[in-house]
């Protein structure tokens, strides 16, 4: 049994008007399958597919008030390319963010909602990724982090040090996840989540057990009668348990 990485939850206000900017952002297409839910996914691809992490947007009351935990990091090709994807961002309504990145070279944005998000410099790495390069999660312990989520999915383990994890599909196509070692302690739920599908045929209770097994624990935000579970990482990270697809 294993479970994989299928899309990030991302919380706000306004779920259309923030589904609209990361479409552009991404060149994807958009939909909502509910009020207050809005899906974002590449064209032509059929979901789920690891050759992309989707992106739901959900609706809430609550605004951003401190550094998301989780953010997405873009790819470009050349610096032309990273320019010119930084103006055409802003000119969709992001705006430069100060997380105390100093002298990178990479940009930090903020999205319309505040959720900060990186557009790096050409990487080699990041050539065949599409055009999220990876999901980043901030935490304390990357080899923790490590053991957890390679037992947790059925993806590859790429590079682990005291300072950074790197995971993959196995199939070794779309973004990478990342976990990497930063001094912030986590402060209320995360605004952006990770969601995990077991395979077809597999049993969702099963794989809520066996994540369990490996430390995950139970946790009630208030989602009341839902089809997922939801769990937290070792470190308090929230992530849902989808149904088999």
């Amino acid at each position: 049994m294993a479970t994989r990485l299928v899309q990030i939850a991302m919380k706000a206000q306004d779920d259309s008007a923030l589904g609209r900017f990361w479409a552009e952002a991404l060149g994807w297409g958009i939909a909502s399958e509910e009020p207050g839910v809005t899906n974002l996914e590449p064209e032509g691809v059929t979901y789920p597919d690891p050759s992309a992490i989707y992106i739901d947007i959900l609706a809430v009351p609550d605004p951003k008030t401190v550094k998301n935990r989780v953010h997405v990091d873009l790819a470009t090709t050349s610096t032309a390319h990273q320019a010119d994807l930084v103006t055409r961002l802003q000119a969709l309504g992001a705006t430069p963010a100060d997380v105390g990145q100093g002298d990178v070279p990479w940009t930090v944005l903020a999205d319309p909602e505040g959720n900060e998000f990186c557009v790096l410099e050409p990487r080699e790495i990041y050539r065949d990724t599409g055009p999220m390069a990876a999901v980043v999660v901030d935490c304390a312990d990357p080899r923790a982090m490590a053991r957890f989520w390679g037992e947790a999915m059925d993806w590859t383990v790429h590079k682990v040090t005291d300072d950074q994890a790197v995971l993959r599909s196995a199939e070794g196509v779309g973004p990478y996840l990342e976990f990497l070692r930063t001094p912030d302690e986590k402060t209320g739920w995360n605004r952006v989540h990770l969601d995990l599908r077991p395979y077809p045929g597999d049993d969702q209770a099963a794989e809520v057990a066996r994540l369990r097994g490996f430390g995950a624990t139970d946790l009630d935000i208030g989602q009341g009668d839902v089809p997922w579970t939801v769990l937290a990482d070792p470190e308090g990270n929230e992530f849902c348990v989808l149904t088999p697809l």
